[in-house]
């Protein structure tokens, strides 16, 4: 996985922090599955996750109205559904306007 390349500001990031239950139950699939969707969208600018004990997800949007169109895919609400009742103990979404962003990168 790399970091996201992102857009000059201001854009959005929808923060995905979770905790899982325990077992796979079909999670990875499902998750590869929904980044995949995610890239297709319209407003879609990248996404970058982590976990270890502690799920992190955070995907960029270029709108609120982007964010608020993924959120009602059909697919995903899928995926929202079977999180609630098979694959999370907990979970937080966060959405946040991006106001400045940098970085480093090595050549």
């Amino acid at each position: 996985m790399a970091i996201a390349k992102t857009p000059a500001t201001p854009y959005y990031a929808v923060i995905f922090t979770s905790l899982r239950t325990d077992g796979e139950n079909g999670y990875g699939k499902m998750a590869e599955a929904m980044e995949e969707l995610a890239a297709t969208q319209p407003g879609f600018l990248g996404i970058e996750s982590a976990r270890d004990e502690l799920g992190i997800t955070v995907s960029y949007w270029e709108s609120l109205e982007s964010i608020a169109a993924w959120k009602q895919n059909s697919r995903h609400v899928v995926a929202q559904e079977r999180g609630r009742d098979t694959w999370y103990e907990e979970f937080k979404v966060r959405v946040c306007r991006v106001e400045r962003d940098y970085g480093f990168e090595r050549e």
